[in-house]
């Protein structure tokens, strides 16, 4: 029994293998134009940044850095965001904020 079962397997054609088409090449994502325009900080935005003008995406870079710098992240609460001189104008007096609130109040300072 075994010897017909082989002789089935050598008997049968293999199948013909589909052509593949090209594969697409993947174009780079493209950055919205309204993130990329250079947006002038305000005078307590540029005490914690600098007075130079550059994109939110920029913005927001520059303002977690100083955060890590400055180690101002609440060290139970990795989301909330604890405020020194400097930041406290920009977050509109308060001592403490969300990370995901912090852009809205940052977005106030931007024109």
């Amino acid at each position: 029994m075994a010897a017909k079962k082989k002789a089935r397997k050598k008997a049968a054609k293999p199948k013909a293998k589909a052509k593949k088409a090209p594969a697409k090449k993947k174009s780079k994502r493209k950055p919205n134009p309204a993130f990329m325009k250079p947006m002038t900080p305000s005078a307590a935005l540029a005490a914690v940044i600098g007075p130079k003008a550059r994109p939110r995406s920029q913005v927001a870079k520059s303002i977690w850095d100083y955060i890590k710098k400055n180690k101002l992240q609440d060290s139970k609460n990795r989301r909330m965001i604890n405020a020194d001189a400097n930041l406290k104008v920009v977050f509109g007096g308060k001592n403490q904020v969300s990370m995901f609130d912090m852009t809205k109040l940052v977005s106030k300072h931007l024109s």
